[in-house]
């Protein structure tokens, strides 16, 4: 069994990007500029917005948070939004989810410009995702996992994936990129027949269901992939979807919880921050 290091590939990303942002900061005296806004006081939001912006800083972008209050309206919120889409000072906007149950979800998110939809959520990317085009942005933590299967050299040209978890995220994106990459791809869900028999055909498990240890030894085949994005808190643990002392007996390749896919949906984060960041100053 190979431990996919999350930790250490996006390791090497932040400081690949640090070290050309140094460059181009020189050359044309301007920062990549990243603003995540955030509404109410959600713990798990707290902690996920301190890790990017810790991100930031570690490759020297100019970073700004907008907290706003569980009660804002959905107009101030697209405010905030269109405020940062008019800075020239910043090249992503990130929206942190959840959003107060009152605020539309998908207006705000295609609010912010597509140029500077870094979480690769606007209909526009999603759109040139769907085509082809590599000219949009790819949600973070799909991106991740296939900068993960390249830098192990996992093709997944001719293979079986199943993902669990059918979520506008994780589920539905990572089914069009595998697809793009000749990949036979099943969609599981809550409401799939035979989910453990598909399970156990698999070449590549991919587990984003947000449900604790749903993936035993007993549900893969030898040798399978197994990528588990699931982060849940158990006894004051965390813990993935796929039961990992089991799973990591019998799988070729399996991703830790945590330590796999989550750096990585952070590096793609910054790392299509850059893209966007060069996209204004070299054009």
């Amino acid at each position: 069994m190979i431990k996919i290091d999350g930790k250490d590939i996006s390791q090497k990303i932040l400081k690949y990007i640090e070290k050309e942002h140094k460059l181009l900061r020189d050359k044309y005296e301007r920062t990549a500029g990243l603003a995540v806004i955030m509404a109410g006081n959600n713990p798990a939001s707290e902690v996920y917005v301190k890790n990017k912006i810790k991100a930031c800083e570690s490759v020297k972008f100019y970073s700004e948070i907008v907290r706003l209050d569980e009660n804002v309206t959905e107009a101030d919120f697209i405010k905030e939004i269109e405020r940062f889409n008019k800075n020239d000072k910043i090249d992503g906007i990130l929206i942190q989810l959840p959003l107060p149950e009152h605020i539309n979800e998908l207006k705000v998110i295609n609010a912010v410009s597509p140029e500077k939809d870094v979480d690769g959520f606007h209909v526009v990317n999603i759109g040139k995702m769907m085509t082809g085009d590599k000219s949009g942005f790819w949600p973070c933590t799909p991106y991740g996992i296939i900068q993960l299967l390249e830098e192990y050299d996992i093709d997944p040209a001719g293979k079986d994936v199943v993902i669990v978890g059918r979520s506008n995220i994780v589920g539905k994106p990572l089914a069009l990129m595998l697809i793009e990459k000749s990949a036979t791809v099943q969609v599981c869900n809550t409401k799939t027949k035979n989910i453990r028999e598909k399970l156990k055909n698999a070449d590549i498990v991919i587990a984003a269901a947000g449900v604790p240890n749903l993936i035993s030894a007993e549900d893969i085949k030898e040798g399978a992939v197994v990528i588990d994005v699931g982060i849940n808190r158990v006894n004051g643990k965390l813990c993935g979807d796929v039961n990992y002392e089991e799973v990591s007996e019998k799988a070729g390749y399996i991703t830790p919880v945590p330590g796999g896919v989550g750096p990585m949906t952070i590096a793609s984060l910054i790392k299509n921050t850059f893209k966007s960041y060069i996209n204004k100053v070299e054009k």
